[in-house]
């Protein structure tokens, strides 16, 4: 199967282009920038230059595609804001799609996206999914919870460095998904016809809170946390601040849906059926346990190195430099 692949430069799309490679699909990536994508070509996938907020430069990377992984988010840093990407973006690439008659287009969207209209990308998630059922394509909704990938940055390397733990308010229990595991869900799906005009939860295998993980992270790595609390106002007052600013509006849109992670409802949904739909045993699917002790055991075996050679180095400067 010929398969566009969108977002493929981020966190989870280079996963999705990886593993479409891997299970022999062509694949074709549609990247903005040739050199930033070069990891792609060399993983075997073809590069097309183009742009989601830019429609004219869509029709070229349909060419012969059967089907559309769309994986595509604005980050915090763009230039672009949210609603440039993930809503007129969504819609402009559903729109070259419809046009190219592709026989099927999967998208990434967010658990429980309805229940937050106030947070902007929860509404412009759910406002795409509305668009993507009412286009007439034959259309797979993947909503996914947060990504085991994030808790490296947030967890894991403050509590090695001993730097702060940052918690915001209330911290929502969260089935953290692996990238990869989710790529292989939407990979999946192209060749499961049950999946087809659905919408499924694709989520890890139980939830936890911003303690228990800290509580993991501390007995792993043998160090103690440094925690700080942020009050779920002071994140309000923070998103007010950088809401003034045109150049910050990305940032208030991320601490806006950082609300949706922070006011304590648990982000989880029930998995055996979805698996069961999907032909993926549950078993398989990697463990926040699982994950951080490849983590750890991975980074303590380097520091270690490290160590030994810095030690091997500073007995080499004694003995060529004796001291009388």
């Amino acid at each position: 199967m010929k398969l566009l692949v969108v977002g493929a430069t981020g966190t989870l799309g280079r996963q999705i282009a990886r593993r479409a490679i891997d299970e022999g699909h062509e694949v074709q990536c549609l990247v903005r920038s040739l050199k930033k994508a070069a990891f792609l070509k060399e993983w075997g996938a073809e590069l097309i230059l183009g742009d989601l907020c830019k429609p004219e430069t869509l029709p070229p990377a349909f060419e012969g595609v059967d089907a559309v992984i769309d994986a595509a988010t604005a980050r915090a840093t763009d230039s672009l804001s949210i609603e440039q990407v993930d809503w007129q973006g969504n819609v402009n690439l559903i729109q070259a799609a419809c046009a190219a008659s592709v026989s099927r287009f999967i998208f990434i969207s967010i658990l429980d996206a309805e229940r937050y209209p106030e947070v902007p990308l929860m509404q412009i998630k759910h406002c795409v999914e509305l668009f993507l059922k009412e286009s007439g394509l034959n259309y797979t909704i993947l909503r996914s919870s947060g990504f085991l990938q994030g808790l490296i940055g947030q967890y894991a390397i403050p509590i090695l460095e001993g730097q702060s733990v940052w918690v915001m308010g209330e911290a929502s229990p969260t089935a953290y998904i692996d990238t990869q595991d989710l790529a292989k869900f939407a990979v999946r799906a192209l060749e499961v016809p049950e999946t087809e005009k659905k919408t499924f939860p694709v989520v890890g295998t139980r939830m936890w809170s911003a303690d228990e993980i800290i509580s993991l992270c501390e007995r792993l790595s043998g160090q103690q946390a440094r925690v700080t609390r942020m009050p779920l106002n002071l994140l309000r007052i923070m998103r007010r601040i950088t809401g003034f600013f045109q150049w910050s509006w990305n940032i208030s849109d991320r601490l806006a849906f950082s609300e949706v992670i922070a006011n304590g409802k648990p982000l989880t949904a029930p998995m055996e059926e979805v698996c069961q739909i999907f032909g993926i045993d549950l078993r398989q699917v990697t463990t926040l346990e699982g994950y951080l002790q490849e983590y750890f055991d991975r980074i303590l075996k380097k520091l270690k190195e490290l160590n030994f050679k810095q030690s091997k180095k500073q007995d080499k400067k004694k003995k060529a430099y004796p001291k009388f």
